[in-house]
């Protein structure tokens, strides 16, 4: 069966399951939509990406709530996300879904009850897409929706990326482009002269090390949420500097 065959069966299924209500594995939430209509407003964000583009995430993302977002250990996760036409079918756009990366944090409104406005306050679970992404499932006028979701593989194009930023004995390490799991669980660094050094999440997708590192080449070491573990050896060379960021050619499963 063709690629295009098998998706348009794989949605079809998907749609009659959540008309029917039997939809195994899938969890509900709500979903709005930030950016404009070409996402460049969802640029940046409280996972530290930066450019979208650049690092490899495009405009199908979106900003996680509190809940969902877990202090910036689910930055780079992926999440398949389809409109609960059993809930809102004037709203949904029916048999079809997209799949989006966590690259944002939707902050609580404590201003506003979150059943009125607050839809990122915590207990609730709730996307922000960006607005293209929105709407490949729902349409502009409804504002809101109701959804299904659940996290998914993510697939990337060419290795895990480094970005090192810092001064003297501070390293901030931004580790992007992150296939499988898509988010780190626990982040090593290493220069020639020293061993493996633990960092630390700062904030999003940035940990850190008070380490002076300066003049040495440096080796990283990731485990990711879904627990693979893989060492990328000799990513910088001795004369790196603070603002470059380095590719590798590993990537990982899971």
């Amino acid at each position: 069966m063709a690629m295009s065959s098998r998706l348009v069966l794989c949605l079809a299924v998907v749609a009659a399951c959540a008309a029917s209500g039997a939809v195994a594995d899938w969890s509900p939430a709500t979903a709005t939509f930030y950016g404009g209509s070409d996402g460049s407003g969802t640029m940046g964000g409280a996972c530290g990406y930066g450019n979208l583009y650049d690092q490899g995430y495009g405009v199908d993302n979106a900003a996680l709530s509190q809940a969902l977002f877990n202090d910036g250990a689910s930055c780079g996760q992926c999440y398949l996300i389809m409109c609960d036409t059993s809930k809102a079918p004037q709203w949904c756009k029916a048999g079809t879904a997209v799949t989006i990366t966590a690259t944002n944090l939707c902050p609580p409104n404590w201003a506003l009850p979150s059943d009125g406005g607050g839809w990122c306050n915590p207990p609730r679970l709730h996307f922000d897409m960006s607005q293209p992404a929105w709407e490949q499932i729902g349409v502009y006028q409804a504002g809101i929706v109701p959804v299904l979701y659940q996290r998914v593989r993510c697939w990337r194009q060419g290795g895990v990326r480094f970005t090192v930023a810092g001064l003297n004995y501070f390293e901030l390490v931004l580790i992007t482009n992150v296939a499988g799991s898509g988010s780190v669980a626990s982040a090593w660094i290493k220069g020639t002269n020293t061993g493996w050094i633990q960092m630390s999440r700062n904030w999003g997708a940035n940990w850190q090390s008070l380490a002076g590192l300066a003049g040495q080449a440096l080796s990283f070491a990731v485990t990711t949420t879904g627990g693979q573990y893989l060492q990328f050896q000799d990513v910088a060379p001795a004369w790196w500097q603070f603002g470059q960021t380095f590719s590798t050619y590993q990537q990982f499963d899971y």
